[in-house]
């Protein structure tokens, strides 16, 4: 995963963590993931929150630190964005080779982790057209991405 994620430009570097952090073993700080493999109780997250660092516009990418969701301005539309970010690690995932189950699990996603893989596995992707506004894919080429951060 973290080869694939340097690779798209995002950066990660392993560490020690507090036991603080918004998810075990997550932190994104100054737009960088950081990953303590000690902590981590759910490695699937880590896609997720690569994706929250994806989705967001480039210029703001460096700012994220903390729980990038509580730290957002409502006008910016924070569902919007968490959706975007759900459906881009699916896409990493199937690009990656990890079962969807790793990154939606049933401890996260608001107990609607089952919900969600169901309707992936429909063809259904609720939100994809704010990855196609982004610039990210096309529909009918989801999950495969043309560009894997947003600019």
């Amino acid at each position: 995963m973290r080869r694939f994620l340097t690779e798209i430009g995002l950066e990660t570097q392993e560490m020690r963590l507090p036991k603080d952090t918004f998810l075990p073993g997550l932190l994104i700080d100054g737009g960088r993931l950081l990953i303590d493999p000690a902590r981590l109780l759910y490695p699937g997250d880590v896609l997720h929150e690569a994706g929250h660092l994806a989705v967001t516009p480039a210029a703001e990418r460096a700012q994220l630190s903390g729980n990038v969701m509580a730290n957002k301005p409502e006008q910016h539309g924070t569902d919007g964005e968490e959706i975007a970010a759900m459906l881009w690690s699916y896409a990493a995932a199937q690009a990656v080779d990890i079962a969807p189950e790793v990154v939606f699990h049933p401890a996260g996603y608001r107990n609607q982790s089952t919900w969600m893989l169901d309707n992936f596995r429909q063809g259904i992707y609720p939100g994809l057209p704010l990855l196609v506004w982004m610039g990210l894919t096309t529909t009918p080429d989801f999950p495969r991405m043309n560009r894997w951060l947003r600019e």
